[in-house]
């Protein structure tokens, strides 16, 4: 099985012990790289990736902010080597966006009429009974 990649610098102390679930997780990623994906649209097919992607930098961010059982070395090296997307976990800091799903859910550009994605509406201010489905990511409502 091929490793994370890495740079040339050794990593910190203590990544024997998040190596293994990264190592599944990057598995995973490769798997749903190369799924076929004839009868989906171009957007679903690219759902598990950013699901995939979410989990893992989630991961990195509960074990440094929630868990307290990384280094701030190693989380730094994590975010260094792209294992973990930076700007993600910087919105997980903000209040209002910590069930955020991806970036693409609050960039207005992306939208007709510049507004935010439906998953990012909360259930309460929605039609009782409404599915809400993510165009972007597959998101099934991240706002809280």
């Amino acid at each position: 099985m091929p490793k994370i990649r890495r740079s040339r610098k050794p990593p910190p102390d203590g990544w024997e012990l998040i190596e293994p679930t990264l190592e599944e997780l990057e598995q995973k990623m490769r798997e749903a790289e190369t799924e076929p994906h004839e009868g989906k649209r171009i957007t679903e097919s690219l759902w598990p990736i950013f699901k995939i992607h979410h989990q893992k930098t989630r991961y990195v961010y509960d074990l440094f902010y929630r868990r307290k059982a990384i280094s701030r070395e190693l989380y730094d090296y994590c975010l260094k080597e792209k294992i973990a997307d930076s700007n993600l976990i910087a919105k997980w800091k903000k209040s209002g966006y910590e069930n955020l799903c991806c970036l693409r859910c609050i960039q207005t550009r992306d939208t007709n009429f510049g507004t935010n994605c439906i998953c990012r509406v909360p259930k309460s201010k929605l039609e009782e009974g409404r599915i809400v489905e993510c165009v972007h990511c597959g998101c099934r409502g991240c706002s809280g």
